[in-house]
């Protein structure tokens, strides 16, 4: 349809619109009868003036949805004639909501029903319009308007179809390009399906060289026309000022070469006609190395049509465009997949060397293992690393040869699995210890294949890494079995021997007591000193004798730790109150440093601790120094508990490094000599370190010679030990459940 008849369309809706809205301003003054008559005549006239003029199908209808009047381009379109079509129910004639109404139309107030419909003539021919529903033109009358939309609707789905064709054309050709990530390939199949899809006699690739020339790299041509593959162009046929509207993505389509209006120069109209070209479409091949450089042009997308001149539509110069910047694309991809392989090549040949020098260090490795492995399964010691998670990665042949599991079976599996759940609750508290970053020292008694008991002395060493990270731990085991017996033995006679001696000394000692407070008689000052000096000596043997039972009640298990809850400042209170008589005859100050602390701990056997670390550290202090007593809480590390830990710190002489282990053992001095004129046994610190460790808590010595000791001792708050309850609790639930 025409714009006229849109426009007349629109004037009219305009106009019955205005003259209904301004009709009742027109008469104000006149009566509501000839109101509504005049009213009735101006719009009649209106619409028979619309009638005639009006090329759209124009129809008035009643509210019963029957044809009242129409005009000749409706009788046209339904194929009857208006005498005919008078009266007959629209919905004979037309598709639409509208008209399936059963007795009368409903207009939304103030407004027109606007939409598109089916029209069926009587020839059965079925149309597709648009239409205008305009309600009460005259009085029961409505103005029905109708537009033919058909030829429209053709064009659009005509011009879907073709760019649907065009995406389809576009989409496989990008598919065979990206198909292929060889310049060459890419290239050839460019110009060959290019050429099927224009229809072009021939379509190249040209490539422009640095020095200004250029040559044919790709090309597609019919048979009848010369081919211009490989060869080059002067300079003078493409100039550098042409160079540099292309770069700037100049398209150029020639419809004929001939044409002066097409502005080709006389030399090159001369050098295309040596080739028949008659028409031609050039679009630059554009890249853009980086985004700070200009577009580089690397060459021309051209097609060239020899056989007669031809105007290149739209769609054609779009296709070559996309198409060109596919090959752009394709190029960097060419580009970049050269430099990768390059890069590949480089970095192959660097794993290659790194190979090499891993096998041969990997080989190295193996062989140090080896040795390494024969030097640990001949040693009689169990030798083994655990790591973090408490899982073997290694253990020499000795663990065969004592639990009668081999180094294949034992990789991997964890502690638990292979010393059983009673041996491992004893040792876990140190392997604890160990990945906490510190170096364990203890005994263990150990089940052997054939069913006897071990003793054996454990040595934990963490394995530690630059970021001070714990990796797993070292750990050597070796039997003491006939150290402990000997052991056994030697504390069995000192026992017994102390007990033969403990009756007659203790008499003695009271003996000598009694004669020292002159009630037998005064001795002469020599018999006096004599005295002084065997009593002295008493008292030692049986402080000793005492030391030695107490200490072989301890190891034999006849003690039993009477724990329960106390105040850690009360501990230090009654330790340095029994202490600071002893302090006053050697003239040392006790600073004790109390905090209100509870503690889960047997109290007797700590005041025993507290007062042998206390006596040791007056005993070995001068004249005039001072003994600090302290308890704080302490987080022992990650993977232990907040812990209480008592210090005993002096001023004396100090002790050697290599001493601080040792000090702990039987019989065990920094310095005989000294200890023995200080009243020393040798005992004090092997019973401390036996109730310590009855609580489940570690003992140690820090020193500096000549800056004095420190002597240190932890014990579980109570507040751990009740977490290591509840948590056993809800162990023992689940495991019964």
């Amino acid at each position: 349809m025409s714009k006229r008849s849109s426009k007349q369309r629109f004037l009219l809706c305009e106009t019955l619109g205005e003259r209904k809205a301004s009709l009742p301003e027109v008469l104000p003054k006149e009566s509501g009868a000839k109101k509504s008559k005049h009213q009735g005549k101006t719009q009649k006239r209106l619409i028979q003036t619309l009638f005639k003029n009006a090329h759209d199908a124009i129809a008035l209808i009643d509210d019963r949805l029957c044809l009242v009047d129409m005009n000749i381009a409706t009788s046209d379109l339904l194929g009857l004639s208006r005498k005919q079509l008078k009266g007959q129910v629209l919905a004979n004639f037309i598709t639409a909501e509208f008209a399936c109404q059963p007795n009368s139309l409903s207009f939304p107030p103030g407004q027109s029903l606007m939409g598109e419909l089916l029209v069926s003539s009587s020839a059965q021919n079925q149309r597709e319009m648009e239409y205008t529903l305009i309600p009460n033109v005259l009085p029961h009358c409505h103005l029905l308007l109708l537009r033919d939309i058909s030829q429209r609707r053709e064009s659009m789905q005509a011009e879907l179809r073709q760019q649907q064709q065009r995406v389809e054309l576009f989409s496989e050709v990008t598919l065979k390009i990206r198909q292929s990530l060889q310049l060459k390939e890419i290239l050839h199949t460019t110009v060959t399906e290019v050429q099927r899809i224009l229809q072009a006699d021939r379509v190249l690739i040209y490539q422009v060289l640095p020095d200004g020339t250029g040559k044919t790299i790709s090309e597609a041509v019919l048979p009848d026309y010369p081919t211009l593959m490989d060869l080059e162009f002067p300079e003078e046929v493409f100039p550098q000022e042409y160079q540099q509207l292309y770069a700037h993505g100049r398209v150029r389509a020639t419809a004929d070469v001939h044409d002066p209006a097409a502005g080709l120069a006389d030399c090159l109209v001369e050098f295309v006609d040596q080739f028949q070209i008659k028409a031609k479409l050039i679009v630059p091949i554009v890249q853009n190395l980086n985004a700070q450089s200009q577009n580089h042009l690397w060459g021309l997308l051209i097609a060239h049509q020899c056989d007669s001149v031809r105007h290149w539509v739209d769609f054609e110069l779009e296709l070559m465009q996309q198409l060109a910047d596919q090959i752009s694309i394709a190029l960097s991809q060419a580009q970049l997949l050269e430099r990768l392989e390059e890069v590949v090549a480089d970095r192959t040949a660097e794993l290659q060397e790194e190979i090499n020098v891993r096998m041969q260090a990997e080989a190295a490795l193996r062989q140090s293992e080896e040795q390494l492995r024969l030097i640990t399964n001949a040693l009689p010691v169990l030798i083994a690393y655990v790591d973090d998670q408490q899982q073997y990665r290694f253990n020499n042949q000795a663990y065969q040869d004592w639990l009668g599991q081999s180094p294949k079976e034992i990789y991997g599996s964890h502690l638990q699995q292979v010393w059983g759940e009673d041996c491992y609750q004893r040792m876990q508290v140190y392997v604890k210890t160990a990945l906490s970053g510190q170096a364990v020292n203890y005994e263990n008694d150990i089940l052997l294949k054939d069913g006897s008991w071990r003793s054996v002395d454990v040595t934990y060493i963490p394995d530690v890494d630059d970021q001070n990270t714990v990796k797993g731990f070292f750990a050597l085991s070796s039997d003491i079995s006939d150290r402990k017996a000997i052991e056994r033995m030697k504390d069995e006679f000192i026992s017994v021997i102390s007990h033969e001696l403990r009756t007659p000394l203790t008499s003695l000692h009271s003996a000598l007591k009694i004669l020292a407070t002159g009630r037998l008689g005064t001795l002469s000052t020599e018999g006096q000193q004599m005295l002084g000096i065997a009593d002295d000596s008493t008292e030692r043997l049986v402080r000793l004798v005492n030391n030695v039972l107490d200490l072989q009640r301890i190891e034999s298990g006849k003690v039993i730790m009477e724990c329960q809850a106390c105040n850690a400042a009360n501990l230090m209170i009654q330790a340095a109150e029994a202490m600071q008589a002893m302090a006053q005859q050697h003239e040392i100050t006790l600073v004790k440093q109390p905090q209100d602390i509870s503690v889960w701990a047997d109290a007797d056997y700590i005041l025993q601790a507290l007062t042998n670390l206390i006596s040791n550290a007056i005993k070995f202090s001068s004249p005039g120094g001072t003994v600090w007593l302290t308890v704080e809480q302490e987080q022992g590390s990650q993977n232990l508990p907040k812990e209480l830990v008592f210090r005993v710190r002096d001023e004396g002489q100090g002790i050697p490094a290599d001493q601080l282990e040792r000090i702990f053992e039987k019989f065990q001095q920094v310095d005989s000599s000294d200890s023995r004129k200080k009243g020393g046994t040798g005992l004090g610190l092997t019973i401390c370190r036996k109730i310590i460790e009855q609580h489940n808590g570690r003992i140690w010595a820090e020193s500096t010679p000549g800056s004095g000791s420190t002597f240190a001792f932890t014990l579980p708050t109570l507040e751990c030990v009740n977490i290591s309850w509840r948590v056993s609790y809800e162990y023992e639930a689940d495991f019964n459940y």
